[in-house]
């Protein structure tokens, strides 16, 4: 994997100005969900000027006057001396060194497509996202390099297990950034590290990544499950099952020696299959209890990653023909209208 040094790093760290005041780390948000604004608390909590892009004009005016996103996390009560929210996604984007994308990846592309090829250029890009542009079937890593030529060695990910609801109780949490270098990582952990937080690099950008897409098609799973009344016992077997899907699933499309049973692979897994946080998993309760995908979606009113990822997954697969029941299963619930009783009933045969 290609790596820079530590002089090359895009980022610097903190200088002191002719003053003797520290120069803020300027930092770009897009979107203006949960994710987002717990990412925000974290930021803008330890320093930095982050310069916060939410889609709709009313909700950035709620914010700057009462200081608190409208939506989601309503809480959480943010310093405006350290916080900038905005409307104007090109702005953000000028003013800031360390661009953050955490809008669902079914909506990254109309959310940038306004900004030019070059605007991304000169900054480290850091994915929020779990999950995969819809019928391009790619990583977010590889749409931001095509579309924009940032090259994977400045970008960043970032992975659990780590919920947003949990951050902004100020529950202990930990992160894990994926990087091809790890000293533009380890500089991204700094900005987050504080007393509720852990911030850790790993030099497995992609393996994280495409991990982060598979643990939300294994939630739904484990949702489903969960609506059909299957146990705790099948659930144990259903997330035992699942790490060897994902291995041979990895071993395939990013071969590398990892090991899964980091923070960054079963731990995320483990949140998003069991916490009742989990968007996910609440997804594929709801169509285990009867519910259509279109009725689930409206309820919910959160997008679910693993609804578009699933049929992701599913389409890289016809190619690599890795033998994997559990995606399999939910895709054809979600997307061939199969009865997922019946699903599972085979699904339950498969498993060891």
């Amino acid at each position: 994997m290609q790596r820079i040094s530590a002089k090359q790093t895009l980022v610097k760290t903190k200088k002191k100005s002719k003053n003797n005041e520290f120069i803020l780390e300027k930092i770009a948000v897009i979107g203006g969900g949960s994710w987002a604004t717990a990412l925000v608390k974290i930021l803008s909590e330890n320093k930095s000027q982050v310069h916060w892009w939410m889609r709709n004009k009313n909700d950035v005016q709620h914010l700057v006057n009462y200081k608190h996103n409208p939506r989601y996390l309503s809480g959480v009560q943010f310093d405006l001396n350290y916080v900038k929210p905005n409307p104007d996604l090109q702005a953000v984007v000028a003013a800031a060194d360390w661009v953050i994308l955490a809008v669902p990846a079914a909506f990254v592309q109309e959310a940038i497509v306004g900004l030019p090829k070059d605007a991304l250029e000169g900054k480290v890009i850091v994915s929020a996202i779990k999950g995969m542009i819809p019928d391009e079937n790619i990583l977010i890593t590889e749409y931001v390099e095509q579309h924009f030529n940032v090259p994977n060695s400045h970008q960043l990910v970032i992975a659990g297990p780590c919920h947003a609801e949990e951050v902004a109780l100020e529950k202990q949490s930990y992160l894990t950034i994926g990087s091809h270098d790890i000293s533009t990582a380890e500089r991204f952990c700094e900005l987050l590290r504080n007393r509720y937080v852990k911030a850790n690099p790993l030099d497995d950008l992609d393996g994280i990544e495409y991990c982060a897409v598979m643990k939300n098609i294994i939630a739904l799973a484990c949702g489903i499950a969960r609506g059909l009344n299957y146990g705790d016992n099948f659930q144990a077997v259903l997330v035992s099952n699942a790490m060897f899907e994902i291995e041979r699933f990895l071993d395939a499309i990013m071969p590398l020696h990892r090991s899964l049973s980091g923070s960054a692979y079963l731990g995320d897994l483990l949140v998003t299959a069991y916490s009742q946080f989990s968007r996910n998993r609440t997804f594929g309760n709801m169509i285990g209890r009867g519910y259509t995908v279109k009725s689930a979606q409206v309820e919910m009113n959160m997008v679910a990653e693993g609804y578009y990822a699933v049929k992701s997954i599913y389409e890289l697969n016809k190619k690599l023909n890795v033998v994997m029941p559990i995606t399999n299963a939910v895709y054809l619930i979600l997307y061939e209208k199969i009865s997922p009783g019946v699903e599972f009933e085979i699904l339950k045969e498969k498993l060891k």
